[in-house]
């Protein structure tokens, strides 16, 4: 039976690489007091087993899902990566920037100490990194260097050893050490840290106003209540909507006035509709804030036909010019935005504090709630609605892919040495371009986010997949000779940038403390960092800090596999 599954795998490489999936993920998801080896080590490592058996794999089908993970990866932080470029990211930029060159020194350094051949090199960057995107770079630019067939393979069959070696300390050592070391550094304690944090969100919810301290609990859990108005809310001669609507914002209860049934008519509600003593009215807003109201409302009832109109969500990517880089709190004071209420603002697929204060950027998406006529007006004046359905524009992502590799592929003599961008590096610059373009026009290639979860996620660990089963025949004795020593510098190579992340985040660029500590997860081109300093401040600010230096990383780390590859062989 075994030789039969042998020789079919053999026979139908393509089996061997679901295979290498199917086992992959499943060990990759397994979870021991909170630790995880991660899908993409996973993928390697049950690769690398199988692979054992000596499967051939053809170059060009690592090549091709490569390219559709490095094209979705750009694509997807594109508006971020520009946004970042401009005058109010542009120090997170220039921070994230220098701390991914001063990662790329080290390991050059800590390789040339520790003799480190090329492919070992750049494994150590891509798993200290945790930035799986090396493997391929680095992969492509050494089939171009002007060295024998033998030495091309054997030097690539070394960096997976190098990456799954470093990679589990480059994600939980990194982690660990922000989340631990980074409060204690930055403000001499966990507990202090939380205090500032506090105090910063207490800035962004800007309670002190009472204009605006209330505007947050309108974006929590969206409610829709009936109430039969009482002679205590509007007198004997009644308030207009507008009245209603203010005065409930200056008790830090944003509700908004939906429709009013009067006398057994349902009736809207314009600005200046008064409502009168007996009306029934369907209110719009945070639960806990009409739960709270309800001294002041009335008795609540059960109007199923007043409360029945079509309350719908729209993910509105923001992209207006009158929208961006202004405070929620400015926003929802637009007329256009009456009725509105926001359950929750990402950037880059992370979810960042939802506050008065908080800045809207370029490309960030806001899940709206509200009546359809309302939520088209809203649109009008933050960017444009995400498009719904799962049909993926081909020619644009395709067309992306080939002028980008075509642009990668054009080689610049500096002297008598060819330089080219590569085809990978052109296909990533792609992604980020026609990212950016599709903000701005947003009639223009529209890929579904789960279109890109799948071209992404599946684009990566097929090619790690493949790259496992390629190089098993070497991974063992690489692992033998470089395997102690290999963890030992992924150490440092993962801890190193992160000191020199946080001594630049307090003393040059001088951000705030849990925002830097974000900041510093980005550049080290990974969530999990992220997500252990979130949780170690219960705090979702240190976002604020990541999406920008996660975008500027991607990018940094990715074109540094061609850099180290050069680097090391000239040395």
């Amino acid at each position: 039976m075994l030789t039969w599954l042998f020789e079919t795998l053999q026979k139908y490489p393509e089996i061997a690489v679901m295979l290498t999936l199917l086992i992959g993920f499943l060990l990759g998801r397994v979870r021991i007091k909170g630790f995880t080896l991660g899908t993409v080590t996973g993928v390697l490592l049950v690769g690398i087993i199988i692979g054992g058996i000596h499967i051939q794999i053809p170059g060009a089908a690592k090549s091709v899902f490569f390219l559709l993970f490095l094209f979705c990866t750009g694509y997807s932080i594109g508006p971020q990566f520009f946004q970042g470029l401009k005058k109010d990211g542009l120090p997170i930029a220039i921070f994230s920037f220098i701390v991914c060159c001063s990662s790329l020194f080290f390991c050059w350094a800590i390789a040339s100490i520790l003799r480190f051949d090329t492919g070992t090199t750049a494994g150590l960057m891509s798993g200290a990194n945790t930035c799986s995107a090396i493997i391929g770079v680095s992969s492509n630019t050494i089939n171009e260097l002007d060295i024998s067939i033998a030495d091309k393979e054997r030097l690539i069959n070394q960096i997976p050893v190098a990456y799954a070696v470093t990679y589990i300390f480059g994600t939980a050592g990194t982690s660990w050490f922000l989340s631990v070391v980074g409060p204690w550094f930055m403000s001499g304690s966990r507990e202090k840290l939380i205090e500032e944090t506090r105090a910063l969100e207490a800035t962004l919810t800007d309670t002190t106003a009472d204009e605006d301290g209330g505007i947050k609990y309108a974006y929590d859990h969206v409610a829709f209540r009936a109430y039969l108005v009482n002679p205590e809310l509007v007198g004997d001669a009644g308030k207009s909507v507008r009245e209603l609507e203010t005065f409930f914002r200056r008790k830090k209860r944003v509700l908004y006035v939906l429709r009013v049934r009067r006398q057994g008519e349902v009736m809207v509600t314009p600005q200046d509709f008064v409502v009168r003593t007996g009306d029934i009215i369907a209110l719009g807003g945070q639960r806990s804030a009409a739960i709270a109201s309800e001294s002041m409302l009335g008795k609540e009832v059960a109007d199923a036909d007043l409360l029945n109109f079509p309350v719908q969500t729209y993910n509105v990517v923001i992209s207006c010019k009158t929208a961006i880089n202004n405070p929620i709190k400015v926003l929802v004071r637009r007329p256009q935005l009456r009725g509105i209420s926001v359950r929750k603002i990402t950037r880059a697929g992370i979810e960042i504090p939802l506050e008065a204060n908080t800045i809207v950027q370029k490309g960030d998406v806001a899940e709206l709630v509200g009546i359809q006529e309302e939520l088209d007006q809203a649109v009008t004046i933050l960017g444009f609605k995400e498009r719904v359905g799962v049909e993926t524009d081909i020619p644009y992502l395709a067309g992306g892919i080939v002028l980008g590799t075509l642009v990668g592929a054009m080689s610049v003599h500096i002297g008598n040495v060819p330089v080219e961008l590569s085809t990978s590096g052109g296909a990533l610059l792609a992604g980020l371009f026609f990212g950016w373009l599709r903000s701005v026009n947003p009639r223009l290639g529209y890929i579904p986010p789960s279109s890109q979860w799948v071209l992404t996620k599946l684009g990566l660990h097929v090619f790690i997949a493949m790259v496992g089963l390629s190089a098993s025949d070497g991974f063992l004795l690489g692992l033998k000779q470089e395997g102690l020593t290999l963890f030992l510098a992924g150490m440092v190579l993962s801890l190193l940038p992160m000191v020199v992340a946080l001594f630049l985040s307090k003393y040059v660029f001088k951000f705030h403390p849990a925002i830097g500590l974000g900041a510093c997860a980005g550049a080290h081109d990974e969530s999990a960092p992220l997500l252990a300093v979130q949780d170690a401040l219960n705090s979702k600010v240190p976002a604020l800090g990541y999406t920008v230096a996660y975008a500027v990383a991607n990018i940094t780390l990715t074109t540094s596999g061609v850099i180290i590859v050069l680097l090391m062989h000239k040395g």
